[in-house]
């Protein structure tokens, strides 16, 4: 045995991500429209900016959701506000298909679509200054205390959302865990260039252009809370 075989292999270092990928199966549906629509309604992840208003074809309000799950909400979304471009970013390539699907059903020309790492995409990506709103809807609470370093509302990742925002943008955040709810609360308060909208200082009612989602509504029924937040950047001022 060499001196260099004796030597004890170390594992490389695993970066911990804000979320874990659970694949499941993809339906028939699913698949089909990964394969037909991605490449009209898909983005790829990479290196390269991407220019929005290439990507949409005109200029218009913009709004990234992070982690759309099955993409109902948002496709809904997006059909009641034609007037806004939309980008919504999730891991799981089931969600990916299903929100592909609305967008067939729906006839939407204003949604576009990634899989990958959202961070990723802010880091790398889109332009500072660029969006009009974030929304991040019911994300992982890692309920554990030892996982809530996974929890994906720190203190770096919502800095790095206020660049992307612009003058007056949103960051609109919702969850159904209390514990989480106040964890979100004391990192947007604590960011720099944020103000919360809610005139006691902590949540605000379900803003109209959220719809419910059928987990939510299920929840209302057994008595289960809902915690929204909403904070702004500045406005820009006269010259």
């Amino acid at each position: 045995m060499t001196a260099d075989a004796e030597q004890p292999t170390t594992p490389p270092r695993r970066t911990i991500r804000s979320f874990v990928r659970r694949e499941g199966r993809l339906t028939e549906g699913q698949a089909r429209a990964l394969e037909l629509l991605w490449p009209r309604f898909g983005v790829e992840a990479g290196e390269q900016p991407i220019d929005l208003n290439t990507l949409f074809g005109r200029e218009a309000p913009r709004v990234l959701e992070i982690g759309f799950g099955m993409g109902d909400s948002l496709a809904e979304m997006a059909a009641a506000q034609p007037d806004h471009d939309w980008l919504g970013i999730e891991v799981h390539r089931p969600g990916v298909g299903r929100l592909l699907i609305h967008v067939e059903q729906l006839g939407l020309t204003n949604l576009r679509v990634m899989c990958t790492d959202a961070v990723e995409v802010l880091q790398r990506q889109l332009a500072d200054g660029s969006l009009d709103r974030v929304q991040i809807f019911f994300p992982d609470p890692w309920h554990k205390k030892r996982h809530h370093k996974r929890r994906l509302i720190q203190p770096p990742l919502v800095a790095l959302l206020v660049r992307k925002l612009k003058p007056g943008g949103a960051i609109h955040l919702a969850t159904d865990w209390e514990p989480y709810a106040q964890h979100m609360l004391a990192v947007l308060s604590g960011t720099p260039g944020l103000t919360n909208r809610s005139p006691s200082g902590d949540y605000v009612p379900r803003p109209d252009h959220r719809p419910q989602t059928k987990f939510e509504r299920r929840g209302a029924r057994l008595g289960h809370g809902v915690w929204d937040l909403l904070f702004t950047t500045p406005t820009a001022q006269p010259e």
